[in-house]
């Protein structure tokens, strides 16, 4: 009885007793009842005296441990669901026994050897000699297992062992699977976010709510994602051959709504089942959001951008790329060398490495790093998604580093930030933020901000298009669908040096080109060459065909329907631009 309770029958007894006491009863019965009264009160503190002192022989972390386990239980008591953007379920809670242990009623009864045999003979896959540490030790209360089966409960009832119990917990699942691992993330084994989503939900509050008694299992509004699991599935199905076909160290992907900065689908393989996530490996990390990749020649189309929309270039300028540059030990050549002048839309479709950097420096060290400032490419990329990582920025921005990150050397970022770049050149110059959660068109523009002219967008919507129709991206066409892109294949670093045969490949696609709705970006990490690729392993031999068969199963799924008589590239420019081009 808690001390609310005493006062409470103290004050009722007092009220009696002062009914009993009106002068129209008898003295004789007055005493009687005030003897009564007496009596009841000796049995009240006799009571409450004695648990005080029980107390007192409780061990002292007992209370810290039923404290820690109302805490486990409020926050486990429920979680809300997350949905995907049509309303299909990605997680939920159902409600599970596990199995807790009075230790020290065990050692009194039946002993910590009996209740081993019983209880092992149910749970054959507990740890022996934990499980024996727990049973031996001087308190009150243990957990054995977590998230037992109804059968198993119903088996362990049956043992009749005294000291042990059951207490119904909240335990989520995933029907998906691993499907979509890295958007959601898993919780723990008090049902508490540790990754994703799932940790983003109880930094939004959950906890503190739970711990409040103000949320309760169906109270909770369910969290609508902008993934869409029909196109997730179709994502990660592609990249999972493609990681076997090219016998990749690992595989990734992602399609960005370039007009809202939604992220509609995501996978990065190995990825993990969230309903047993266990310790992940190293190589289980979400690529596109926690890892930072220098990412190659698809950082070309913001060098372009960039000088286009600075005036040091237009389409119709040229620069010369007859001969390798050179700094110090470091010569910078083509990988598909024209050794001659190129214009623009050449500098762009042969992705040469020369040309972007003397576009780079036509702008300047300074005007090149507030730029990339502008883009979003310097600093740590913030989602709702807990994981994260800052970029890799040169501490002293050299005309080297100009001229390397011109072509996507030596500044490393996550893949994400890249796409939100990206998406930024064709969908009017707009700088969004991406987001996993639903959101409109009206709400990404007040969080858009204008970071290159429209004119300039219209201009890399032409160059993205001109590269699928005879640059580096051509296998990435897809018939009736108007695909645009920029390839990427960058040498990775180990130990200070580039690896000649160990590469990251990405395509960055846009479709329709025309008036871009979606971003798709594909990366395959250390692809290795197959018999219809030569020898080859850039990404034109391996991410572009990849990002040509994911648009063709998804592009139905987002109601995008194929086109007849698409126009050429040239057609995209105003009709000022197409005469001069």
């Amino acid at each position: 009885m808690n001390f609310a309770g005493v006062r409470d029958l103290t004050l009722a007894w007092m009220r009696w007793l002062d009914r009993s006491l009106r002068p129209s009863v008898s003295a004789q019965t007055t005493r009687a009842r005030i003897g009564m009264v007496g009596v009841a009160f000796a049995i009240l503190y006799l009571v409450i005296a004695g648990r005080l002192i029980s107390f007192g022989f409780v061990p002292e972390d007992y209370f810290g441990n039923r404290a820690r386990v109302r805490a486990s239980d409020a926050v486990s008591a429920s979680r809300p669901d997350i949905l995907d953007r049509e309303g299909r379920l990605l997680a939920s809670d159902i409600k599970t026994p596990s199995l807790f242990a009075n230790p020290m009623r065990i050692q009194k009864s039946v002993g910590v050897d009996e209740a081993m045999e019983l209880i092992t003979a149910v749970l054959p896959d507990l740890d022996n000699a934990e499980t024996r540490e727990r049973l031996s030790a001087r308190k009150r209360f243990v957990w054995l297992k977590r998230e037992i089966t109804p059968k198993q409960q119903a088996e362990l009832h049956r043992q009749g062992i005294p000291g042990i119990g059951f207490l119904r917990e909240s335990r989520r699942i995933y029907p998906g699977g691993a499907e979509a691992s890295h958007i959601l993330g898993h919780v723990n084994l008090a049902n508490a976010g540790a990754a994703g989503i799932e940790r983003w939900i109880d930094g939004g509050g959950l906890a503190e709510l739970h711990q409040a008694g103000l949320a309760s299992g169906r109270s909770l509004e369910p969290v609508e994602l902008a993934l869409d699991l029909s196109v997730q599935h179709a994502l990660r199905d592609e990249l999972v051959a493609a990681k076997d076909k090219f016998k990749a160290i690992a595989a990734a992907g992602l399609l960005l709504n370039v007009n809202t900065g939604e992220v509609v689908a995501m996978a990065s393989l190995p990825d993990f089942d969230p309903n047993k996530p266990g310790k992940l490996e190293t190589n289980q990390l979400n690529r596109l959001v926690s890892g930072a990749f220098e990412m190659g020649s698809t950082f070309k189309a913001l060098t372009l951008a960039m000088a286009l929309d600075s005036g040091k270039a237009n389409l119709q300028s040229s620069f010369d790329a007859r001969q390798p540059l050179q700094y110090g030990n470091f010569t910078i050549n083509d990988f598909h060398a024209q050794r001659r002048i190129l214009t623009v839309p050449e500098i762009f479709t042969y992705s040469s490495n020369i040309g972007s950097a003397k576009m780079a420096l036509a702008v300047g060290v300074e005007g090149h790093r507030a730029f990339m400032k502008k883009m979003g490419q310097l600093d740590r990329l913030r989602t709702e998604l807990p994981e994260g990582t800052d970029p890799l920025v040169p501490k002293n921005w050299s005309e080297l580093s100009t001229v390397t990150i011109a072509f996507g050397h030596g500044l490393s970022v996550a893949p994400l930030q890249a796409a939100m770049a990206t998406a930024a050149l064709v969908n009017g110059g707009k700088l969004i933020p991406p987001t996993f959660l639903k959101r409109s068109e009206d709400d990404a523009k007040y969080l858009a901000r204008q970071v290159i002219k429209p004119d300039t967008s219209e201009k890399m919507r032409y160059l993205m298009r001109l590269n699928v129709e005879k640059g580096s991206a051509t296998r990435a066409e897809v018939e009736g669908f108007y695909v645009g892109g920029k390839t990427g294949t960058a040498e990775k670093v180990e130990k200070g040096k580039y690896v000649k045969n160990k590469l990251l490949t990405a395509f960055m696609g846009v479709f329709p080109a025309d008036q871009p709705k979606y971003l798709l970006l594909v990366m395959l990490d250390e692809p290795q060459p197959t018999p219809e690729s030569k020898g080859q392993a850039t990404s034109g031999h391996n991410a572009v065909p990849v990002a040509g068969k994911i648009i063709a199963r998804i592009a139905p799924l987002l109601g995008l329907k194929p086109r007849q008589d698409l126009p050429v590239a040239e057609r995209l420019l105003t009709p000022g631009r197409q005469a001069a081009n």
